[in-house]
């Protein structure tokens, strides 16, 4: 009986070994078509300490044969010091490999893929781990520090001239990056799978039929989430534009040039062009007027407060309108072209809105200055 026990012991660790390696292995499905580029879309506010970014991607409906989009979210580390690896597709034998992402102390490789946000193609610069918290950088990530205090300022150089948004490694058309020594050695360190939450996360994705990439045709209308499974909070994002036309049969081969929005698109910092007033921050207000004379510096003020205060109304009521001729819009059932042209006319009213306020500063600045530096 010890022997059958002992037998049966060691076969079931052995299974465990095996399913492990396989997971850790990271290879799962192959398709014969690449997937889409990535589509262009903000990042939502990071809601609380602990959470890490985990970028969106392209995932494989077996069942129905197709693409379909699994959202970016913020995820609750599963243990501090662990990082995260995106999943990536590379080109392999027989098709497109699909390579799941993992946990662990530092990141792997992820096929050079620029997914934004820190995961820049090698690495990971929104933050770091220091004595068992969390540190955010506010230059590639949307955090609120009201809520958030433990976070730095480092601009990330990218050497890249353009932004390439191809969404598989190798192949024609294909990134071409190669693993590097200590991404190699980070894939054979101590792993975890993906959390509940994120399976959970992907699962309801693959059910949503609007993520589908020939419903959507590369701009899901659930591009990013703050959690996990979050796709009707309010602070859950659309995606803003496509990275390219999606043209799963151009794919196989080499893939379509980028727009011009995707061109525009994330570089060193964590939002989008400025397509609509959401995508605006509000101006700085400047500090308090001290020119050594009080009632001058309380009519500076008044000045000051009055042209900030008639800012901010504008940016909300901007926004306000946009958002419901967005939601008007998607009421009717549009065509891309339809969207397309909200989409310029929102870029126009939100450059012009900027433009206005600029001015305004200048001319409240040039009031405000000194005789002698006017």
């Amino acid at each position: 009986m010890r022997m059958i026990a002992g037998f049966r012991s060691l076969l079931l660790t052995l299974v465990v070994l095996a399913l492990s390696a396989v997971s850790f292995a990271q290879i799962g499905i192959s398709v014969n078509i690449g997937p889409p580029v990535l589509p262009v879309y903000e990042q939502p506010p990071c809601p609380a300490e602990g959470y890490i970014w985990t970028p969106g991607y392209w995932a494989w409906d077996a069942d129905i044969g197709q693409y379909y989009w699994v959202p970016g979210t913020w995820v609750l580390a599963p243990e501090p010091g662990f990082l995260w690896t995106p999943p990536w597709w590379g080109w392999g034998p027989g098709g497109f490999l699909f390579h799941e992402g993992f946990w662990g102390l530092h990141v792997g490789f992820y096929g050079g893929i620029y997914y934004g946000f820190g995961y820049f193609g090698h690495g990971y610069d929104g933050g770091r781990w220091e004595g068992g918290h969390f540190f955010y950088n506010r230059t590639v990530n949307n955090v609120n520090i009201t809520n958030i205090h433990n976070v730095y300022n480092t601009t990330v150089i990218n050497n890249n001239t353009t932004i390439n948004r191809v969404s598989y490694n190798g192949g024609n058309g294909g990134i071409t990056a190669r693993a590097t020594p200590e991404e190699e050695a980070a894939t054979r360190e101590r792993h975890l799978a993906p959390v509940a939450a994120q399976n959970e996360h992907v699962q309801a994705a693959r059910s949503n039929p609007q993520l589908r990439a020939s419903l959507n045709h590369g701009v899901p209308p659930i591009a990013a989430t703050p959690k996990p499974g979050a796709f009707n909070d309010r602070q859950a994002v659309r995606a803003r534009a496509a990275g390219a036309p999606n043209n799963p049969a151009a794919n196989r081969g080499e893939v379509p040039r980028p727009n011009e929005n995707a061109e525009r698109a994330e570089r060193n910092v964590p939002r989008p062009p400025a397509v609509h007033g959401e995508d605006l921050q509000p101006h700085p207000r400047p500090g308090p007027p001290n020119t050594g004379n009080p009632k001058l510096d309380q009519k500076y003020q008044q000045q000051q407060d009055k042209v900030y205060s008639k800012m901010e109304q504008e940016h909300q009521q901007l926004q306000q309108r946009q958002e419901q001729e967005h939601q008007q819009l998607e009421r009717r059932n549009p065509t891309d072209e339809q969207r397309q042209q909200l989409e310029q006319r929102h870029q126009q009213q939100t450059e012009q809105m900027e433009q206005r306020h600029q001015q305004q500063i200048q001319r409240l600045q040039q009031r405000q200055s000194p005789p002698g530096r006017r």
